[in-house]
């Protein structure tokens, strides 16, 4: 697999290298019109673009950015839904040299007048339905008080475009951008403090994307596959999967504003052949039994970890399999992908793609045998810029170009990578560490189970003991004791939780993973 991978991105970075030089991301979309202009790029409720219409339309989109004072090296924040209102911001902002912020649509209004006092944008590209939080965030203590608003959602989208688009708008388009230079800016969710935002380059987003080309083509992607885009834009995964990599390739987007059962099935009836989703989506669809998945050739998961119960519930009730994939922000965020789609345990996430180097390290930053569990290090060019404004933030987990994860993980003697969980997340208990992930996975297990989270709670005496938080079905009864049974008969004495507490439902966060620090713990 490693040379025909390697073969397949070299070829991919000479097309994507007019005279030797590698493509600035914001030429992208001017790429997609010269190669595939009558292609379909967005599939949406409302309207179809092809790639010519949505170069077009984000050129007169980077023409009012520029009468509005924006340029080269700029910030601007797109707070959209997934709509092609998004697609015309995010590209219309690229193509001025200027860079993408786009933003949690879930923020309350203190949480975004944080990210704007932080990345203090010259505009904001605001939704009219979120219009209100944009404004109620200007009532905040706010230190950037000359951002200009504005909405992308009053173009006149019947008006064709042109046969030949004007030379004045394509000469907006800015041709001297460094690679190394910030092309996009990603607010982490702050699941652990306050956000960070992470700085991609253009060099770290095109090397992602034809990293992901590389090993998706082994899957058989071709330029006519459709993407099915559920995953909210603001996020890097979507970003990646639904929008840098398809407009390398020509191939269309089908748009769904939000993760809901009627419009979900509205977006798979123009059929989608490849589908990015997160653990919970999938469970959605398991639920939902009957959604029309044949034309999809592709199944990926990622942003979390895959529970081995979703895996094979939605392998009975569809007969298909769902590829366990990894990643973060600070990567850009794609690291490894399973395409061998083994029978393996969902926290194999395979090989890392082309051109991304992995170490497992212990506390003290040595390099540990295969098949130990230790800190995952990563290096590559995909590898992220650092934190904005913070870089002591920057400097504890970027070392010589190799990223720390802050993730736990294990490599076997065939390079394969597996995922144990957050480092922060582990519980030490009398010496002896616990994986919250492995306890999860054993308590889904359980029919009435269809959410759970293991943290630690300390002990008066010093260390920590496990206390685990489960979403039943309403129909349950007497969970717990058979969930402490079930506990009992897979897991060490240790690892059991000392407390299982059964609830209607999880916290969750705006990118699909259980929010543990909404958690109440209980008094033991």
């Amino acid at each position: 697999m490693g040379s025909c991978e390697q073969t397949i991105f070299n070829d991919i970075k000479e097309a994507c290298s007019p005279q030797g030089k590698l493509l600035y991301a914001g030429h992208l979309l001017q790429r997609a019109n010269h190669l595939y202009p009558s292609s379909t790029a967005l599939i949406s409720s409302h309207r179809t673009l092809s790639y010519k219409n949505l170069f077009f339309r984000s050129l007169l989109f980077s023409k009012r950015l520029a009468s509005a004072g924006v340029k080269k090296g700029d910030n601007v924040v797109i707070f959209y839904e997934n709509t092609p209102e998004f697609f015309v911001a995010y590209f219309g902002i690229w193509q001025l040299g200027a860079v993408c912020v786009p933003v949690n649509t879930f923020l309350h209004e203190r949480e975004l007048a944080y990210i704007i006092n932080d990345a203090q944008p010259t505009v904001i590209v605001a939704s009219p339905t979120l219009r209100t939080v944009v404004d109620n965030a200007f009532q905040e203590e706010l230190t950037h008080h000359h951002t200009a608003i504005m909405s992308a959602d009053d173009f006149d989208w019947q008006t064709p475009e042109p046969d030949i688009i004007d030379a004045a708008l394509t000469s907006l388009v800015e041709q001297n951008v460094d690679q190394e230079s910030l092309c996009a800016l990603l607010y982490t969710s702050g699941t652990t403090g306050t956000p960070k935002g992470v700085m991609l380059s253009s060099r770290n987003i095109m090397t992602n994307a034809m990293q992901g080309y590389a090993r998706f083509t082994l899957f058989g992607m071709r330029q006519q596959e459709r993407f099915f885009c559920v995953l909210p834009l603001f996020h890097v995964f979507a970003q990646n999967a639904c929008l840098w990599l398809p407009t390398i390739i020509g191939a269309a987007v089908i748009l769904v504003q939000k993760i809901d059962r009627k419009l979900i099935l509205e977006g798979l009836s123009h059929k989608p052949t490849l589908f990015f989703g997160v653990p919970p989506l999938y469970g959605l669809l398991c639920l939902m039994r009957t959604a029309p998945l044949q034309s999809v050739k592709i199944f990926v998961s990622g942003a979390d970890m895959l529970p081995d119960k979703i895996r094979a519930a939605f392998g009975i009730i569809y007969g298909r399999k769902i590829c366990a994939g990894y990643g973060l922000s600070e990567a850009s965020p794609v690291v490894a992908v399973d395409h061998e789609n083994r029978l393996a345990a969902t926290c194999v996430v395979g090989k890392p793609l082309v051109g991304i180097t992995c170490q497992i390290r212990d506390d003290e930053g040595k390099s540990l045998p295969p098949n130990t569990t230790g800190n995952l290090w990563i290096k590559g060019d995909n590898v992220m810029m650092g934190y904005y404004h913070a870089p002591e933030s920057t400097a504890a987990i970027l070392q010589d170009g190799w990223l720390n994860t802050g993730d736990l993980a294990s490599v076997d003697l065939h390079s394969n990578l597996a995922i144990r969980g957050r480092t922060k997340d582990i519980i030490i208990h009398k010496g002896f560490n616990i994986y919250p992930a492995e306890v999860e996975n054993i308590l889904m297990m359980h029919p009435a189970v269809f959410k759970a989270a293991v943290v630690g709670q300390d002990e008066d005496m010093g260390g920590q003991v496990p206390v685990a938080f489960v979403a039943i079905k309403q129909d349950a009864e007497n969970v717990e004791e058979a969930l402490r049974n079930l506990c009992i008969r897979n897991l060490a004495a240790y690892k059991v939780p000392r407390r299982i507490v059964c609830l209607n439902d999880l916290p969750m966060n705006a990118t699909g993973k259980i929010d543990k620090k909404r958690l109440t713990m209980p008094r033991i």
